[in-house]
């Protein structure tokens, strides 16, 4: 087949500015199809002692909280997924320009990047993202993890930012950082990997452009993507997680840090512990990526 052709598109300032939007888009739509999951796999990451599996944590939570209770925390995510999801979009597509140019790409030609290139381009992007992904995540487990009524710490975001900021300052806010940069480092390499390769390969076999892809294409893939990502980096999910849920004063810290977390995981649950909630983010693994690929796919064949 011959060389697929990319559509012109605007450089600079304003192709950066269409990569945000784009990202944007996409970040919301993830934001909608997955957070029940996901407010499900952090209760069972965080409070195993809770829930007996993924169905007792589903019947629980609908028991306590009722159905709004899966999307407990889903304004933070709203706002800093977008921003996230942003991030990584407008970092990705800025290092597969870099890229096609190290390979001497033509203008006007699709780049045609190898597996390591792709890799260490999400990898950046991961990173990137990890300044914002890593505060916006550790306010909503907070948030998903507690239930609701009087016992409650926190009264919403914005409240829980305030209180956490007030008693242990930025330091406070970036919990769990160092966990969230590997996870991000690793995961959105593979995302970003599998998910690129799948559209490279399609694009070289049947000649077509990246915005001649069918949706159904675009949903395949992303959520292929998605598997990539969480079958590779769930473990420090699950370290992060107990990390940002852990207690700040020295009292009532379970964990000095990464290392201390990971090896009291494998010595009070073993590698079982590792891997504890990974069945409801895989079933979100599907819809949430297939979301956040269409959606930037979709606005980027908008916008141009």
């Amino acid at each position: 087949m011959s060389q697929a052709v990319e559509p012109e598109r605007s450089d600079g300032a304003m192709r950066a500015v269409k990569d945000c939007l784009a990202g944007s888009a996409g970040g919301i739509a993830q934001v909608f199809a997955g957070q029940p999951f996901d407010t499900v796999k952090v209760r069972l990451q965080t409070q195993p002692e809770l829930y007996r599996g993924t169905i007792d944590a589903v019947r629980k939570t609908i028991q306590n909280d009722g159905l709004s209770g899966f999307y407990k925390g889903t304004t933070t995510p709203l706002v800093g997924v977008g921003l996230c999801v942003s991030i990584q979009f407008l970092v990705m597509e800025h290092m597969k320009r870099t890229f096609a140019k190290i390979n001497g790409t033509p203008n006007g030609q699709a780049p045609n990047l190898s597996a390591p290139q792709l890799y260490m381009a999400g990898a950046t992007a991961g990173v990137a993202n990890s300044i914002v992904s890593g505060p916006v995540e550790h306010i909503r487990v907070r948030l998903q993890v507690q239930t609701a009524g009087s016992t409650a710490q926190y009264r919403g975001p914005i409240d829980c930012i305030g209180q956490i900021y007030r008693g242990f300052g930025l330091g406070g806010i970036y919990k769990g950082q160092v966990a969230t940069v590997i996870r991000e480092f690793n995961g959105y390499g593979m995302y970003f990997l599998a998910y690129e390769s799948l559209v490279q390969r399609t694009m070289r076999q049947t000649g077509r452009r990246r915005d001649e892809l069918s949706s159904g294409l675009v949903c395949l893939y992303g959520a292929a993507a998605g598997f990539a990502m969480w079958l590779t980096s769930y473990p420090i999910d699950v370290i992060k997680s107990k990390l940002q849920t852990d207690g700040f004063a020295e009292g009532s810290r379970k964990y000095n840090g990464t290392i201390d977390c990971a090896q009291k995981i494998m010595r009070q649950e073993g590698v079982r512990g590792f891997f504890r909630g990974i069945t409801p983010c895989l079933l979100r693994a599907a819809p949430a990526n297939a979301a956040t690929f269409i959606g930037f796919e979709m606005a980027m064949r908008v916008l141009g």
